[in-house]
């Protein structure tokens, strides 16, 4: 097993702050030294930055971490479904905003999940502000959207409340825990702590219909990857590729397809499930601080 090297990693003290963004207050994690060189880490769903508490300390000696929770999730704000536009699109702009508030005008993006289609979004918006790419079970190919989607690719064609309804499962305890151990071969290295903090906020009164939102507008993410793939192909940002291969809801079939569009990736396949972080942090660790040592701060 390989260890995480950090002899030369100093200890380094993370904070916890918001910022007003279109009225809300969003929260973020944020620690490393200010004048460093920015790493965007963009959490999935259902969890928050919390995905990111491990990770943080082992980058943040070098390099300035900022890690939002979106509306809706973790410690920022949720409004009502029906008074606030749930969309990737609109998580995009308010990421773009507290970028702006917090004066990151570049950025190494970490994406997973749903981090993925927020951070392209983002790199769309400003791709001359990306200094690299990390991509952590974050899709961006056809070929990544599995069975596992069959019945989020049936709400996208009908709409019906029927098939809104059929996702039910998706925000429960049970397809929480599915998400942190499925395809892990040890479950005593997945903290229950996880579920514990997840599954109270998706359990917020209303906070289903959220969810539900944002499963539907996925179809959007999906309609813009001949865009991201351009800006792949275009731009040809340096990209490191952790996957947990076991994955069911983004298997390795969504990992490969990138080596089509920036040959010089590095891609990594590890023998885990969906959140790598929580099993692999003592491979992936290493990984991203040699990828950003060399890809990023010596730019």
């Amino acid at each position: 097993m390989t260890e995480v090297k950090n002899a030369h990693r100093q200890p380094v003290t993370v904070h916890y702050r918001t910022a007003t963004v279109e009225g809300l207050k969003i929260f973020y994690r944020e620690a490393g030294p200010a004048d460093g060189p920015v790493v965007l880490l963009l959490h999935g769903f259902p969890t928050s930055s919390h995905m990111f508490r491990n990770l943080i300390p082992l980058l943040a000696d070098r390099y300035r971490v900022i890690a939002p929770d979106y509306p809706g999730f973790g410690s920022s704000d949720a409004p009502d479904h029906k008074t606030f536009t749930y969309s990737f699109a609109h998580y995009a702009d308010i990421v773009d905003d507290l970028l702006g508030q917090l004066g990151a005008g570049s950025y190494a993006l970490y994406v997973m999940d749903y981090g993925a289609p927020v951070g392209y979004r983002l790199a769309l918006k400003h791709p001359e502000r990306v200094t690299g790419l990390i991509v952590q079970n974050g899709n961006a190919y056809e070929e990544g959207l599995g069975e596992f989607w069959h019945p989020i690719k049936a709400y996208w064609a009908s709409g019906s409340q029927k098939d809104r309804d059929a996702q039910a499962a998706m925000v429960t305890l049970e397809g929480t825990k599915f998400q942190y151990t499925d395809g892990v071969k040890d479950i005593s290295r997945i903290s229950p702590d996880n579920w514990a903090h997840d599954q109270p906020l998706l359990d917020r009164p209303g906070n289903n219909e959220i969810q539900f939102d944002l499963f539907y507008d996925y179809r959007t993410n999906v309609a813009l990857y001949p865009e991201i793939q351009a800006f792949f192909r275009d731009r040809q940002p340096p990209t490191l590729i952790v996957w947990g291969e076991n994955d069911k809801i983004f298997p390795a079939e969504g990992a490969h397809p990138y080596l089509r569009d920036i040959p010089d990736a590095e891609l990594h396949l590890l023998d885990t499930g969906h959140f790598a972080l929580e099993d692999k942090l003592d491979e992936i660790a290493p990984l991203i601080q040699d990828f950003l040592d060399r890809q990023v701060a010596a730019r």
